[in-house]
Order: C-alpha cells, then sequence, then structure tokens
C-alpha cells in the first residue's frame, strides 16, 4: 500500500483538537508474551485507522501504526494497564501500556473501533436506527390522517392473544446474562439491558424499560425484570428486542438517563458502550417446554458473539424451585433483588371488590422482587402504588357543604329580626364579610370543576391557591409478600403530604398557635360583643343542627300519623306514633342546655328599646364614650358570666314554651291511646252483633279519628314552631358573637382550617375504604370496626425549624379534628361507588358504598347503619439538616407535646380495645403482652427526649399494624422523606416478619428506594427520578434513611 509521507507527516501536526485521540504511552514490539527491548515513552496520536507514534509532543511522527487486520487483547501483568495489538500478516506485536486503568481501557476501546470495520458497524447502526425514525415517524403521520376506526383496525389485527388471568400483566420475564465479553480480558463490567418492542402490525421498534444496572460481572444476574400490563398491546407475535450496554460511570448514568422524556432513546454520548443485542418472539417464549429461552447475543452487524442472555418466563404466585446460594457467591457486587414493573391493580380479597376498588384507585404502578429468605429459599413481593380519585372528589364535596352551610347561617342570621343600631351594624359587618368568603368557596368549587388529567397534585403545585383544598401526592403504597412457608400478606401505607395551608404561608406559624392566640385575645380584650367559649360556639351549631335535622322528621311524622287515622289503620297508626314520639323526645331533648336560655336573655337586650332596671358596671372613660355611640349596646353583657336578669323578662316563658312541646306531643299519645281501646271494645260488640254493621262503623269512625286528632297534631307543630324560632335566633344570635369579635381574623382561621381539614379528610376517607376492602373477609377485624372503632395512626417526618414548624401545628390540628368524623357503610344501588359526605363543620357522616356481594359479608351492625368511629394519632420525629438546627439552637417542645398527647389518645383507644373485644381477636402473634410492651417502650421514648428517636415511628408503626389499624406516612410533599420511611418500613416487615436474608437487607433497601415505585413518584411530580437530598443534607439524615448513590441531587421539590 502506498503513502504520501509529506501528507501522513503534515497530518500528523495538525493541532490537538483534530485527533480522535491522543496522550503518552509506553510502546515496544513483544514476540508471545517477551518484550524484545523496554518499553519507550512515546506520544500517540489517533487519527481514523492511523496510529501516529512520536518521541514527545512537537516532534515528527517516527512510525505510523495502521489499524487495519488487528485485534487487541490484554497483556496479562499485574498492574492491568497494557494492552495488545496484534496483526494478521503476522508482524511482530505492538506492546501498549498506559499510565492508569482508566486511560488503557480509553485507549482499548478508542483503538478498537479505528479500523474500517468498527467503522462499517456504526455506519450499520446509524443506518438503522434512521430507517426506525422514518418509520415511526411515518406510521404517526398516517394516523394522524386516519379516521379513528381505521386506526384501531389498524392497530388491532388478528394476531394470537396471550392467555391470561383476569387482571393479572400479560407477560412477565427476568433477565440474566453470561459470558460477556469486555473490550480487555480483566475489565468488570457495569452493565444494563435496554428492552424495547417491535409491534407486528405496524413493525416499530419502541423502547419499552430498562433494567437497573448490575456492578462488577460478567455473568450479571438482572434483577430488575419486565412486565406488561393487561392494557398492553402484546401478542405472541410480538418481538422483543433485548440490548445491553456497559456503563463505565455508574452513578452519572443513573442521573443522566433518568431525566428523559419517555419512549425517548438516551443520548449515546452518557459514557456506556454497546456490548450486543438479540431478538425472541413472545410465542417462543410461552410455548418453549422450559418456559426459558437462552439467546446469543451479537454485535450490531451480526458477526461476532459477545455472550448468552436467558429470559425466564415469570408467574407471580408460583414458589421458585432451587436454592439462592448462587447469588450470594456468584454476584456479591450486585445491589438489589429481583423487580419487575408493571401498571396493574391487584387485591388478595378476591375479584369482586374490583369494580368498587378500582373507582378509587387510578393510574396504579406496580413493581416486584423476589429476595432469599433466611433459609435461602425465594420470596416473592410485588409493590403497588396508585394516585386516588377522591384526592379530588372528597374536597369538592366538602366544599359543596360548607357554601350550604354558610348560606343557612348567614341566612340565620338575617332572620334575627329586628336588632338595635349598634347590633344591627354588628350584622351587616359580619354578613358583608361571610358573603366575602362564601363567594371565595364558590369560585373555588368552579375552578376545581374545570379540573381535568391526573387525579393527584403534585408537590410542585402545593402553593397554587386553586387547589389548596387538595392532598398533596396522595397515594396508595401497597406490599403483597408472598412467603414459601408463610401466608400471603398484604402491608398498606397511605403517603400524603402533611395536611397544611401552603398558600397562606406560616409567617405567623400553623393552626395550634393561630388558634391559641385567637383564643387569648378574644377572652382578654374588650370586643364590643358577648363572650361565648369555644365549647358553647359548638354547641349553639350542633342545635342549630338537630333543629334542622329533627323539624322536618317531627312534621313528616306527624302527616304519616293523620295519614294512618284518615285510613283507620290501627297498626300503622302506633308505628306512626312511635316514630313520632321518638323525634320528639329528642328534639326536646336537644334544648335542655343553659346556653338557649342565657343566649335568649342576650338576644332579648340586644333588641331595641330594651331598658335595662340595673345599673350598669363602672368603666373607664374611653367605653363610656364608646357606648355614646352605640346606645343600643348594653355595656354588662360583654361577657357571657356577666349577663344580667332583666326584670322586664319573664325568664320562664322559654320554659312554658319548651314544656309545651312535650304536653302536645302527650295530648296526641292520650288521644291515639284512647281511640284505639274505643275502637277495640267497639268493634268486639259490634262484632258478636252484625259483623256488616261493624264495617259500617269502621267507615264511621274513620273521619272521627282524623278529626280528633287533627287539632292535637296542629298544635304540636305549633308548639314546635314557636321553640325552632326562639331557639334558632338564640343560636344564631351567640354565632354572631364568635363571627363579631374577630373579623376577619375568625373568618380567615376558619378558612385555613377548612383547607388542611380537607387535605387530611381526603387521605382518610382513602384509607378507610382500602382497609374495609382488604379486611371484608376477617370477621375480628369487622367486629373491632363497629364494637370500638378505627385506628388511624399518622408518622410525621416534619422538623421544628422554620416554615416546616408551622406545617406541623396545621397537620396536629387538622388530624384532631378527624375525631369529628363518622363513617357509614351503606349498599350501592347504581356503578357510582364513590363516598357521600353529609353533615357540617363539627360533625360529618362518610357514608361509604359497596356493591351487593360485599355488603352481604359485613356484620349486621353495620349493615343497619351504625356510625363508626375514627381514633386519629400523630407521631412525629424530625429527620433532616433543619431538625439537626431546631434541637440544638431552636426548639423541640412542639414535637415533644405532640407525641405526649398522642401517645395519651392511643393508650385511651388500646383500653377501649381490651376492654370491648375478646382476647382471641389478636391474631396469635400478636399477643396482648406484646402490645403492653410496644406502648412502654414507645412511652419510655417519647419520654427520653433523644435526638432524631426515629424508634418512636417504628414503635408506633408496630402498634398500629398490630391494632389493625390505617398507616400514613407524611412529610413536606410525601416525596422524599416518606419515600425513605416506606421502603425502610417495608424492609424492616419483610426482615422481622417473613425472614428476609439478613445479607439482603441493605440490599432490598436500595433496591426499593432505586428501582421501586417510589421513584417513580418522585418522577411523577418533579419530572426527574432524582430524590431532592444533597450530600450534606443526606449527612444530617439516620443512618437508614440514605437513599443510594447516584438516586439523589438537585431536583425541585
Amino acid at each position: 500500500m502506498r503513502f504520501n509521507a509529506k501528507d501522513l507527516a503534515s497530518l500528523a501536526r495538525r493541532p490537538s483538537g483534530c485527533f480522535d485521540k491522543e496522550g503518552k504511552l509506553k510502546i515496544c514490539r513483544v514476540v508471545g508474551d517477551e518484550k524484545l527491548i523496554e518499553p519507550r515513552e512515546r506520544w500517540c496520536r489517533l487519527k481514523g485507522n492511523l496510529l501516529f507514534l512520536m518521541k514527545n509532543k512537537s516532534s515528527e511522527a517516527s512510525e505510523v501504526v495502521i489499524l487495519e487486520r488487528c485485534w487487541i487483547v490484554e497483556f496479562r501483568s499485574k498492574t492491568d494497564v497494557s494492552i495488545v495489538l496484534k496483526f494478521q500478516s503476522g508482524e511482530a506485536d505492538l506492546y501498549l501500556e498506559a499510565a492508569s486503568k482508566p486511560d488503557c481501557e480509553s485507549w482499548a476501546v478508542a483503538l478498537g473501533e479505528a479500523n474500517s470495520e468498527g467503522l462499517q458497524n456504526k455506519i450499520q447502526q446509524l443506518r438503522r436506527l434512521i430507517m426506525e425514525i422514518k418509520e415511526e415517524r411515518s406510521s404517526d403521520e398516517a394516523r394522524q390522517f386516519l379516521p379513528s376506526s381505521q386506526v384501531d383496525s389498524l392497530g388491532e389485527p388478528q394476531f394470537t392473544s396471550i392467555q391470561r388471568i383476569a387482571n393479572e400483566p400479560k407477560l412477565e420475564f427476568s433477565l440474566a446474562c453470561k459470558d460477556l465479553v469486555a473490550a480487555t480480558r480483566d475489565r468488570k463490567l457495569n452493565t444494563f439491558i435496554q428492552v424495547s418492542v417491535v409491534h407486528p402490525a405496524e413493525h416499530i421498534l419502541t423502547r419499552y424499560t430498562s433494567t437497573e444496572i448490575v456492578e462488577g460481572t460478567r455473568d450479571p444476574l438482572f434483577l430488575t425484570g419486565v412486565t406488561f400490563p393487561p392494557e398492553y398491546p402484546i401478542y405472541e407475535e410480538t418481538k422483543i428486542k433485548l440490548t445491553v450496554y456497559d456503563v463505565k460511570d455508574k452513578p452519572q448514568d443513573t442521573v443522566r438517563t433518568s431525566v428523559l422524556p419517555d419512549h425517548k432513546e438516551p443520548r449515546a454520548d452518557v459514557g456506556r458502550s454497546f456490548l450486543g443485542c438479540t431478538t425472541f418472539r413472545v410465542g417462543d417464549l410461552i410455548k418453549s417446554k422450559e418456559q426459558q429461552l437462552t439467546l446469543t447475543l451479537r454485535t450490531s452487524d451480526g458477526g461476532k458473539t459477545v455472550g448468552t442472555i436467558e429470559v425466564n418466563l415469570v408467574k407471580m404466585g408460583e414458589l421458585e424451585d432451587g436454592e439462592t446460594d448462587h447469588i450470594t457467591t456468584d454476584a456479591q457486587d450486585q445491589k438489589c433483588a429481583l423487580v419487575r414493573e408493571c401498571t396493574a391493580t391487584e387485591g388478595v380479597s378476591g375479584k369482586d371488590n374490583l369494580p368498587s376498588l378500582n373507582a378509587v384507585l387510578k393510574n396504579p404502578i406496580c413493581k416486584l422482587y423476589r429476595f432469599p429468605t433466611s433459609d435461602n429459599k425465594w420470596m416473592r413481593i410485588r409493590e403497588q402504588m396508585a394516585e386516588t380519585t377522591l384526592s379530588f372528589h372528597v374536597p369538592k364535596e366538602l366544599i359543596n357543604l360548607h357554601i350550604k352551610e354558610d348560606m343557612r347561617r348567614n341566612q340565620e342570621l338575617k332572620d334575627l329580626g329586628e336588632l338595635a343600631p349598634h347590633w344591627d351594624n354588628m350584622r351587616k359587618s359580619v354578613i358583608a364579610h361571610c358573603d366575602q368568603m362564601l363567594s371565595m368557596y364558590q369560585d373555588t368549587l368552579a375552578e376545581l370543576g374545570k379540573h381535568t388529567g391526573s387525579s393527584f397534585k403534585s408537590s410542585c403545585s402545593k402553593g397554587e391557591k386553586t387547589l389548596e383544598f387538595i392532598p398533596i401526592n396522595l397515594h396508595l403504597q401497597r406490599m403483597h409478600v408472598h412467603s414459601p412457608r408463610l401466608k400471603d400478606a398484604l402491608y398498606d401505607v397511605i403517603t400524603v403530604g402533611a395536611p397544611a395551608a401552603h398558600f397562606q404561608g406560616f409567617k405567623n406559624g400553623g393552626l395550634r398557635k393561630l388558634l391559641s392566640k385567637f383564643e387569648a385575645e378574644r377572652r382578654n380584650t374588650g370586643y364590643q360583643c358577648i363572650y361565648y367559649s369555644p365549647e358553647n360556639t359548638a354547641k349553639a351549631k350542633e342545635v342549630l343542627s338537630n333543629i334542622n335535622h329533627l323539624q322536618p322528621l317531627i312534621s313528616s311524622h306527624a302527616d304519616l300519623l293523620l295519614n294512618s287515622a284518615s285510613q283507620h289503620s290501627p297498626d300503622s297508626l302506633k308505628n306512626s306514633l312511635k316514630m313520632l314520639s321518638e323525634k320528639t323526645e329528642l328534639f326536646v331533648h336537644a334544648f335542655k342546655d343553659q346556653l338557649v336560655r342565657s343566649a335568649l336573655l342576650a338576644l332579648y337586650t340586644a333588641r331595641p328599646g330594651c331598658v335595662l332596671k340595673k345599673p350598669a358596671v363602672p368603666r373607664n372613660s374611653a367605653e363610656e364614650g364608646d357606648d355614646l355611640q352605640h346606645q343600643g349596646h348594653p355595656s354588662q353583657i360583654k361577657r357571657q358570666d356577666s349577663i344580667p336578669h332583666h326584670s322586664e323578662y319573664d325568664e320562664e316563658e322559654w320554659d312554658r314554651v319548651w314544656a309545651n312541646v312535650g304536653k302536645s306531643l302527650n295530648c296526641v299519645i292520650a288521644m291515639v291511646d284512647r281511640l284505639l281501646e274505643k275502637d277495640n271494645i267497639s268493634n268486639i260488640k259490634e262484632g258478636e252483633n252484625d259483623p256488616s254493621a261493624a264495617d259500617c262503623k269502621v267507615l264511621h269512625t274513620g273521619g272521627d279519628w282524623y278529626e280528633q286528632l287533627y287539632p292535637l297534631v296542629i298544635t304540636l307543630k305549633d308548639c314546635m314552631g314557636e321553640v325552632v324560632t326562639r331557639a334558632k335566633q338564640s343560636m344564631a344570635f351567640v354565632l354572631l358573637q364568635e363571627l363579631a369579635c374577630g373579623l376577619p381574623q375568625c373568618l380567615m382561621l376558619t378558612l385555613r382550617r377548612d383547607i388542611v381539614f380537607s387535605q387530611a379528610l381526603a387521605g382518610l376517607v382513602c384509607g378507610f375504604i382500602i382497609k374495609l376492602h382488604t379486611g371484608l373477609h376477617d370477621q375480628g377485624f369487622l367486629q373491632q370496626l363497629h364494637t370500638v372503632g378505627l385506628l388511624v395512626q399518622y408518622e410525621g417526618l416534619l422538623s421544628t425549624y422554620s416554615e416546616e414548624a408551622g406545617m406541623l401545628e396545621d397537620m396536629a390540628v387538622g388530624i384532631s379534628d378527624l375525631q369529628k368524623v363518622m363513617f357509614k357503610v351503606i349498599e350501592a344501588k347504581s356503578e357510582d361507588f364513590l363516598p357521600v359526605i353529609t353533615g357540617r363543620r363539627e360533625h360529618y357522616v362518610i357514608e361509604v358504598q359497596l356493591p351487593a356481594k360485599m355488603f352481604e359479608l359485613l356484620p349486621q351492625e353495620i349493615k343497619e347503619g351504625k356510625l363508626l368511629r375514627m381514633y386519629p394519632v400523630l407521631f412525629n420525629v424530625g429527620i433532616n439538616e433543619q431538625q439537626t438546627l431546631a434541637e440544638r439552637f431552636g426548639d423541640t417542645t412542639l414535637q415533644e407535646n405532640i407525641n405526649q398527647e398522642n401517645l395519651e389518645l392511643l393508650k385511651e383507644y388500646y383500653k377501649l380495645f381490651t376492654e370491648k373485644m375478646p382476647p382471641d381477636c389478636l391474631p396469635h402473634f400478636q399477643e396482648q403482652n406484646d402490645l403492653k410492651g410496644l406502648l412502654e417502650n414507645l412511652h419510655q421514648n417519647i419520654q427520653a427526649k433523644k435526638r432524631k428517636n426515629v424508634e418512636i415511628m417504628w414503635l408506633a408503626a408496630t402498634i398500629c399494624r398490630k391494632l389493625n389499624g390505617v398507616r400514613f406516612t407524611c412529610c413536606k410533599s410525601a416525596k422524599d422523606r416518606t419515600s425513605m420511611s416506606v421502603t425502610l418500613e417495608q424492609c424492616s416487615i419483610l426482615r422481622d416478619e417473613h425472614q428476609l436474608h439478613k445479607d439482603f437487607f441493605i440490599r432490598a433497601l436500595d433496591c426499593m428506594r432505586r428501582e421501586g415505585c417510589r421513584i417513580e413518584n418522585v418522577l411523577k411530580n418533579v419530572k426527574c427520578r432524582k430524590y431532592a437530598f444533597n450530600m450534606i443534607q443526606l449527612m444530617a439524615f439516620p443512618k437508614y434513611y440514605r437513599p443510594p448513590e447516584g438516586t439523589y441531587g438537585k431536583a425541585d421539590t
């Protein structure tokens, strides 16, 4: 071959940027393993397939090596920094020694790709990629202009479907490679597999998923598998392409490839190199005798073999044969255990509950793992995460109730009648402010009605005003464990951002501080209104609620009584009277309170022209001047306990009005008894003489019954109406004082409390429905549910520093307010299984609808509509760097007080449980002595006041599970710290309850955090698979709350 020496010399002298690679190497010729001379240092420059050897960087090229018909092998030495170029021509081999192992590997790759054969391979690979892009683009363009019917027919040709179990993934398989070939013999590969799908109808290659990176082995057992969900269009004719890559820098590759959009090819320059690829048909895998394929991996040109890959068909629930010893011996450097991903919802309770669950859970993500047990058997774990439609449904229902309640309250204030100028001006001011707040609720509801798309609120949206009632990042986190020797188990945790008013901010603290401060100011400041305690205000709201509920019921039953009388039906008359008596007694009992009496007196003094006979209490000149401006305001009634007895006010009048209702009811009862008694005597006499005469008597006395009862029923209604009018006005006057005493702070606090409660309630409803579905076949749990109630345990990870202290205060009040919530289970009458919310701010009832088959499984007490109580408790332990600041320079009293208060609530629930439930209710491994010990241990840890004592959370979570409770885990956005806590809890359960091999605890933990559902949650929230931690932050975290390398970095939270 001829060369132009001048051109080669000119090429060698070009600037450094013109070469593919250059640097210092020690070079000599070798024969076999013997070096002919000692290696000499040379400056080497690679351009295309030419390697220039120079004495130094500025000298002329002393030799040119043409890199054709040669190959690279590793030189056997202890340093692993040298390679040898072997030539087909038989000339002496060229020994190349680099300064370091990475430099040697870099030269080996560059020289291996420098010849024309490598160039041809690159050209072929680029041509295939161009064709795939063209085909995909043309297919998309064709679909854009085709009618929908033709598009459907194009995507659904007559191919062989895969037989599967209902609601199970269509296809699952695991992957492993053997005898992979590296560029240098002793290099340890860091490999992963990219899985692509070739659809048989369009012949388009689509990237589907990738495995995790397995480090340091040429025989990797790929621990991430592949799952195709039930709705995925995959057939026996579908082809799967598997491409194996070698990654040089694992953390860098993890970060850089994780931020790519879905179904996009990663860039080729992310520090990885192509090893080989292969393709197989799905039908071949399914029909194979061993349900396993062993495929040959080849280079892109199809010529060189670089190893083999094993594809194993996997079915969840089937025990795997064989031991697991080969994993711990052959793959010591592998970081996690088998994971496969899918998007199918699953429950252990059977398929009957799927319709109602599917109405609540949306967009599920599923990962499957297999881990070894302590006796070297496999256990399978399916980890699921799903968002819920309740994130928006519950707040919209709640806001709608707030609007109705506030409109009713405004009308009651207007119906107070004529008031003195001071009180009338106060009423006008209150109504104006309330109307503004009502308008805001209506606008918020209208905006939520426009929302479409995702069923959850991302962490990036927590400060949006239109979404402030929506819980942050609410998801169900479920772990289904299938062990070799233990019964299948299901573990659920609801993950949600801490219920807090993020849009309103935390400059002045949260609800706990704001409510306490506001109440103190109301009590101690001289407002121009009457002070009523929060208990009395709540009582007034309860009285008004009872009035609005009972009055229409009593009127209805009174009408039914008259109807029964007109039909002369004794049995119907008795039943109607019984119902009327019960409701009227409840009505009368609702007013047995001193509050109504005192409020009536206060309202009387607020009427125009009211003149008090008793002298006023002396006050300072400022107060007297104020009274001159408000002559209608009596100074003596600034406080409830200072309300005077007015000489012209007849205090016994209310007692007489109130008692008249009972007297009227007694008259009705006496008349019914007399009518029935006369009817019995008359029937007996007439029947003995002439049966036909008895029939005539019935027709005659029917009118008499109605005529005799009618005036008594009208009197009862009139007396009840008088009581209702007076009671409504008096209670509305109490509410007027509450609102007037703190405008506008009172309404703003109500708004903030509504926002926080809305977020908390959405999570609670989700947790209750999931728990009810999973416990339908557990008679002990169902008995506990209606006898004692449901324990709801919240785990908080917020710090007590800066804004998070305000979030914790909001969260504490919101969770405490959940005690006002009762649940009721009803049979669904339609296909709409979403819950219905009724009630008012102080008392809500959530009606959960179940299909008929599921409803029949419930105890009779629940089927009859018994209200089910909730017992929410919150335990918080801050774990981040802000908590370190709070512990060293700030204050942790808030956290200590919350934990101590909720410990007492937990003890109270346990006491009720032991009193009302039989001893054999708990499962065999959850003995009462065990629970007593856990409670005592929890008490000691709370009293210890140890820094970042995460054992408090572990103990509280364990107690909750043993008491059949619902578990919640919360941090600011339920994304980062929550993910660390949930994955730690899952692995701890596997270790403590399911015999996870002790050597695999950290591997399982890293696997769930790197490849599991929680990293997908991060992606859903911030469009990036990185936990929002940095190295300095993680130094402050407890050991087991730190994510694996490559999974964290700078990201929006």
